[in-house]
């Protein structure tokens, strides 16, 4: 009796935890599938897990509901009996043949997908990414454009202990200086590392590639849509870890070219002094030193 209490009393108390932790603000915050995604690939990936668990949902629903069954149709106080047979050959036919048609019904998309993942060649655009502590160096090998991009300034500041300073909407998820690229337009990323492992990781553009010193990867994306993308660093590395975020600012091919040309046009000379105004000068000058002598 005291031990059916206590078992009671402790179902109670995990029901109430429960409960609170579902009424809390922060629920509203949980997400229950994949984020949205701004390429085509990213819709492939995210389909393939939603057929994933509709297939996993159906194959729990047949298992779990025939346990049930049998545990209420065949339990002992009706008088059941158990079957005497050591195996059935149909059964195990038919236990063994499903689970491969499954299996290879998700192989074939998967396998298609992996294959296009894999796919950097046709790229429209070269970007070199280069992982450092803690920040990124972009060098876009077509155009001869090459920066760093570190975490902005308002996120800096407000990270010092006791700055007291307010916490503006993307902090921490901010840089100075993005990636830029153009829309509907293929991307390559050949990512590598100056010092220890990092990973380049954008949500929204389904892409997760490590970072690695001495070695260059491969990955490409295709932005769909224009807008500002954010992501950060997934790899544990340092200190400075959760001071790396990535922002990759996707636009028309239009204003991506006037950026381009903005960073790749000459600086214009300082202009020179005409001669015939450097004589003029002189020479009151000379005419005002022979007066006095």
């Amino acid at each position: 009796m005291y031990r059916s209490k206590a078992h009671g009393r402790w179902l109670f108390i995990g029901i109430a935890a429960a409960a609170l932790a579902i009424a809390t603000p922060a629920a509203a915050d949980w997400a229950l599938d994949f984020p949205a995604s701004a390429t085509e690939l990213g819709n492939k990936v995210r389909g393939l897990h939603h057929l994933a668990l509709i297939i996993c949902v159906v194959i729990g629903i047949i298992v779990f509901g025939v346990l049930g069954y049998s545990l209420v149709k065949f339990r002992k106080s009706q008088g059941a009996q158990a079957a005497k047979f050591s195996h059935s050959t149909k059964a195990e036919i038919v236990w063994t043949v499903i689970p491969v048609l499954i299996l290879v019904g998700l192989a074939i998309p998967t396998a298609r997908v992996l294959i296009e993942m894999e796919d950097t060649q046709a790229a429209d655009l070269r970007i070199k990414v280069t992982g450092y502590q803690w920040k990124w160096r972009y060098e876009y090998l077509d155009h001869g454009i090459s920066f760093f991009s570190n975490i902005d300034d308002a996120s800096n500041a407000a990270s010092i202990l006791g700055a007291g300073l307010e916490l503006h909407e993307h902090y921490l998820r901010d840089v100075d200086k993005p990636m830029v690229v153009p829309v509907g337009k293929k991307v390559k990323l050949q990512l590598t590392s100056n010092d220890v492992i990092h990973a380049w990781w954008v949500p929204e553009f389904y892409v997760k590639r490590d970072a690695v010193p001495g070695t260059i990867n491969e990955t490409w994306f295709k932005a769909e849509k224009t807008g500002t993308y954010r992501g950060q660093c997934a790899e544990l590395c340092g200190r400075g870890h959760g001071f790396m975020p990535i922002v990759v600012e996707v636009m028309e091919q239009d204003e991506y070219d006037a950026w381009v040309a903005g960073l790749t046009a000459p600086a214009e000379p300082e202009a020179l002094e005409e001669p015939e105004a450097a004589v003029s000068q002189i020479a009151p000058a000379a005419a005002g030193g022979a007066s006095s002598r």
